[in-house]
């Protein structure tokens, strides 16, 4: 009798430990269908300079960040602490691979786009046979059609790292953006007409967005903006490019500037026909927060400077 309560008592415990341990485990399934499976819920992560700015403000801070800029320009990393962490890359596609295999990280973050079908900084960098795979698996958020889903994926990854969603701050956060999301579409209903047109200035040529593609321009025209949409999309699936000599194609009332460099505005003014847009030539011109923005915080402050522009705009200006 006593051997068997005490088989029966290892029994249990074995059960015990063995649920113990495949609790402890952890796996994420990302947007192309692939799930990571490790022993133990990751704590040292590698991520991609957007992964960051998602990961960060949910109390996930990485030991490492390759960014596709330097750090002080990049505008998804601007207003975050980085105190501690390791930059490992500063240029689109490059890293230093021996400071990443010194952090001798559990997961590298990063993120897909679906419409080019590359992972953050390049498969060449982030995909499959790259060199940040050969250090840990890789996984992240896919990129999709609205930021507010980014940023909700981006919660779901990072409660699965053991990060607190109930957490004032976020809550605060949360509550910022949905108030400047209102004042936004409260402008826009009262400017009937108002069209924008999303842009990038090159030295070579006007960059025309697509709002497919886009997650934030789509999140706009969602909310009420009427974004026009170009006709002739390049191969690359985001932009149609416009000789400067036709930078006059689209004449909308509103024009936003991709503000992740800081010489977009400079640009456009110095090419002739800048002013042949009806909306340049009026200043009818605002930042277009292009495809960085992983956080409601970050998400609040540029719909407040958009929901000003578009107060300012002239609804009639492109008739």
């Amino acid at each position: 009798m006593i051997r068997v309560s005490l088989r029966l008592a290892l029994l249990a415990l074995f059960l015990s430990l063995s649920a113990t341990a495949f609790a402890a485990g952890w796996s994420y399934t990302d947007g192309t269908g692939k799930t990571v499976t490790l022993d133990a819920i990751p704590a040292r992560i590698i991520a991609s300079q957007d992964a960051a700015a998602g990961l960060i403000p949910l109390g996930i801070r990485p030991v490492g960040i390759y960014a596709d800029s330097p750090v002080a320009d990049a505008k998804a990393l601007q207003g975050l602490d980085l105190t501690g962490i390791e930059i490992i890359g500063q240029s689109w596609g490059e890293i230093d691979i021996e400071k990443a295999a010194a952090l001798q990280p559990d997961l590298i973050v990063a993120e897909y786009w679906p419409v080019s079908g590359e992972w953050s900084g390049g498969n060449k960098l982030a995909g499959p046979d790259s060199p940040l795979s050969a250090l840990a698996p890789i996984t992240g958020v896919t990129v999709g059609e609205s930021v507010i889903a980014i940023i909700e994926d981006y919660e779901t990854l990072a409660q699965s790292l053991g990060a607190d969603l109930a957490n004032s701050d976020i809550a605060a956060e949360r509550a910022r953006f949905e108030a400047a999301r209102d004042a936004f579409k409260a402008a826009i209903s009262a400017k009937p007409g108002l069209t924008a047109l999303a842009a990038f200035a090159g030295n070579d040529a006007l960059y025309i967005a697509t709002p497919h593609g886009s997650s934030e321009l789509t999140d706009f025209q969602t909310w009420g903006l009427d974004i026009i949409v170009p006709d002739a999309i390049d191969q690359h699936g985001y932009f149609e490019n416009i000789s400067w000599e036709n930078a006059d194609k689209y004449q909308p009332d509103l024009i936003m500037l991709d503000n992740r460099t800081s010489t977009q505005l400079q640009i456009a003014q110095a090419q002739p026909t800048w002013t042949s847009i009806k909306a340049a030539a009026a200043g009818a011109v605002t930042e277009w927060p292009a495809y960085w923005l992983r956080n409601y915080g970050a998400y609040a402050g540029a719909l407040d400077k958009l929901t000003a522009a578009i107060k300012a705009a002239d609804a009639n200006l492109s008739e």
